[in-house]
Parts: structure tokens; sequence; C-alpha cells
């Protein structure tokens, strides 16, 4: 292993993921400019409310419709409100190839702590293609990586063997676990006892640490980021009639972040409780109409949104 190889495995060692994390959205204001002052009161309010981390410029936070320095300006407020309270910043690198994800990576150094990384989508390279593509990022790259696996949206499935192999790379800090359900390869994985596999289905978190997964990147959890973090708790302390109490409430609070396509419906639920100037989200993304309110499941798109950061 060369020099640069062994400074990155060190980072990933001396990162353990855990608790929850908020993969935040980017609020608009009412002309569409980034409402800053908005999102630097959410980070505070999650890791107030007990959040281990910030997620920015996630599926949530719509990466693909900033411009470059939009993003800069996320990242920079997220840095700062992480750094306040002593918490992990994690930041969304991914651009399907290798070699573009790669140039990202490096344009990260210095300014997060960790990258949310996705499996390549659409061009489904295999098992062996996906390995090989962590294997050369994580190489080279200034800070940990978390593996995003989301078989829905990306078109590549993989199994506990292969998630293990990665786990396994050295700079490799954790996997963001999001498969759209819970089937023999979740338990698997989980009963391997791997580092570092954080929950990213917003509805399946609380069989997910169930079965050993320790935190999650889950957008509702903007919504009420103490009662996460105490299901998180329930579960390290085998408090099991507290977990699946709170794990059933929040199922149908995830439920209602998820009846539009993410962040749609959630951004409508921050609006409503005045937690940001408006519900807008950009093209080709369309605002949310929540209805009859919470709980209603009046979105006709949520069918494959389990909860995706």
């Amino acid at each position: 292993m060369n020099w640069t190889c062994t400074v990155i495995a060190r980072q990933a060692s001396r990162m353990e993921l855990h608790g929850i994390h908020v993969p935040l959205v980017t609020p608009f204001t009412a002309d569409g400019a980034l409402a800053l002052d908005a999102l630097e009161r959410l980070a505070h309010d999650s890791l107030e409310a007990g959040a281990a981390g910030l997620v920015a410029l996630g599926t949530t936070g719509e990466p693909g419709s900033l411009t470059d320095a939009e993003r800069d300006a996320v990242v920079e407020v997220c840095r700062r409100a992480a750094d306040a309270h002593g918490a992990v910043l994690t930041v969304g690198a991914g651009h399907g190839g290798t070699a573009r994800t790669a140039g990202a990576l490096t344009a990260l150094d210095g300014r997060a702590d960790a990258a949310l990384v996705a499996v390549p989508a659409f061009v489904r390279p295999g098992a062996a293609g996906v390995l090989a593509h962590f294997r050369a990022l994580a190489e080279h790259s200034p800070l940990p990586l978390v593996i995003y696996h989301i078989p829905y949206r990306t078109g590549q499935a993989l199994g506990a063997a292969a998630l293990l192999d990665l786990l396994a790379l050295p700079g490799v800090a954790g996997i963001k676990y999001a498969p759209g359900g819970i089937d023999e390869e979740t338990v698997a994985l989980l009963a391997a006892e791997p580092r570092g596999v954080l929950a990213g289905d917003d509805l399946f978190l609380s069989p997910l640490l169930a079965l050993g997964a320790d935190g999650g990147i889950l957008a509702s959890a903007h919504l009420e980021t103490a009662r996460f973090v105490a299901l998180h708790r329930a579960w390290q302390d085998g408090d099991a009639a507290l977990a699946r109490k709170l794990g059933a409430e929040l199922a149908a609070l995830s439920r209602a972040a998820f009846a539009g396509p993410n962040p749609t419906a959630l951004k409508a639920l921050l609006h409503r409780a005045g937690r940001i100037p408006t519900p807008a989200v950009r093209l080709p993304l369309l605002a949310h109409d929540l209805g009859g309110g919470i709980g209603d499941g009046s979105g006709d798109d949520s069918g494959d949104d389990f909860g995706d950061a």
C-alpha cells in the first residue's frame, strides 16, 4: 500500500459512522435564489436536536439543479454549522464516471469530512466493475467515502458479499444502504456485523437498526430529529418496546415526507411548519400540494421513494 492509500485508510478507520445524519434540503426564496439563512437554521436545528451529522448535496438537496457557485455556498454553510457543533459533514460527490468523480472528490479536500458517492447509475457495470470503481476512487480520495447503494435508482443491485467487499476497501468509511426493502441479502450483510452501515430507506430504519445498522441518513429526520435520535438510542440500549413504538410512529411520518418525489413533499411540510420560506423545487421537479395534510398519501409518484437522500 502506498503512502497516500495508508493515510486514507487511517482516515476511514478513525471515522466511526453512527447515529442519525440529516441530508439537508436546499431552500429557495420566492424569486428562486438560495435561502442560505433558512439552510443554516435547518442545519443548526438538526444538530441541536441530536443529529450526529449533516449531508449536503445529497438527492434531497437537488444538487443537479444547482450551479457550481450555489453548490459551493451550500457546502460552506453546512461546514460552518457542522464545525460549530463538532459534527460530521458528508457531501455528495458522485458523477457516474470514475475520473469525473475523482475530480469532484479532490475539489472537496478540506471542505468535508466524508463524501457520499453513489454506485454508478445506468451503466450497470456489475459487482466487479463497482468494486474496481470504488477501489480506484478510494486510492486517491483526500477524504473517506460513504458508498450510496440505491439499486432502484442506479439499476445496479449488489448482494451482501459485494457490499462487504466494498466495506473492506481502505478509504471506505461506510455504506448508505437503501435497497428498497429487507430480504435475505440484508440479513446476511448485517449478520456479518460490518461497521458503518447507515439505513437509507426511511421507512425501514427501525428494522434495519434492530438487525444491527449503525444509524441512518434520513430525509424525514428534518421533521422530528429528536425522535429519530431517540429511536436509534432505543435500539442501542436494547429497549425494544420503545423502539417498536417510535419506529411505527416515524414510519408514518416518513410516508408523509415521501408522498411525492423527493424532496417535494418534505419541502411542503417544512414550509407549512414555517422552517423554509417557500416549498419551491427546481425543474424537472414540481412543487407538491399537501392536499389533505400530513399522512394523506396523496402523491401518486411515490412508489419507489422509500426515503432516499
